[in-house]
């Protein structure tokens, strides 16, 4: 499972010409779950996303998370995270999970992160969505759940 987490002063979902979510300053989390992804990747994802400092403090150092800040996030299935590009022009996407599988684990993701107590807005699920991001610094980090147990190189 990976997460695109883009830290935003303002983001918002448009579909079919209507905005279906919009929220103020926090994270935008682009999810794109695989095949093998479990409610185990869900929960690490989760965690990393919510927890991560990457907002700054007074000092101007990332030292604070999205509950430290009682930030926004915008949750946005993107199965394309999951495209191989390794051979030939066109990506494969057959490490996507299937869409129900993913639809699922997609929503494990949303439920947890509201369980934090956060505002959690999401745009809609196999549709084609126009998303606004006001990316905040801009901070980009990507995140993914298959690296959890590979350990750190030492310098």
């Amino acid at each position: 499972m990976k997460a695109l987490l883009q830290r935003v002063t303002k983001a918002s979902v448009t579909v079919d010409g209507k905005k279906v979510a919009e929220i103020g300053p926090g994270l935008v989390a682009l999810v794109g779950v695989a095949r093998d992804d479990s409610e185990s990747d869900v929960q690490y994802l989760v965690d990393k996303t919510i927890n991560l400092r990457i907002f700054s403090d007074s000092a101007g150092k990332f030292n604070l998370s999205l509950v430290d800040i009682g930030g926004e996030l915008l949750a946005v299935s993107q199965f394309t995270l999951l495209a191989d590009t390794r051979k030939g022009r066109r990506p494969s996407f057959t490490g996507a999970a299937l869409p129900d599988r993913a639809e699922a684990l997609f929503d494990s993701f949303v439920q947890r992160a509201r369980a934090a107590r956060l505002k959690v807005l999401t745009g809609c699920f196999q549709q084609h969505m126009l998303v606004e991001i006001h990316n905040d610094g801009p901070v980009t980090v990507l995140l993914d759940s298959r690296v959890r147990e590979i350990p750190r190189r030492a310098a």
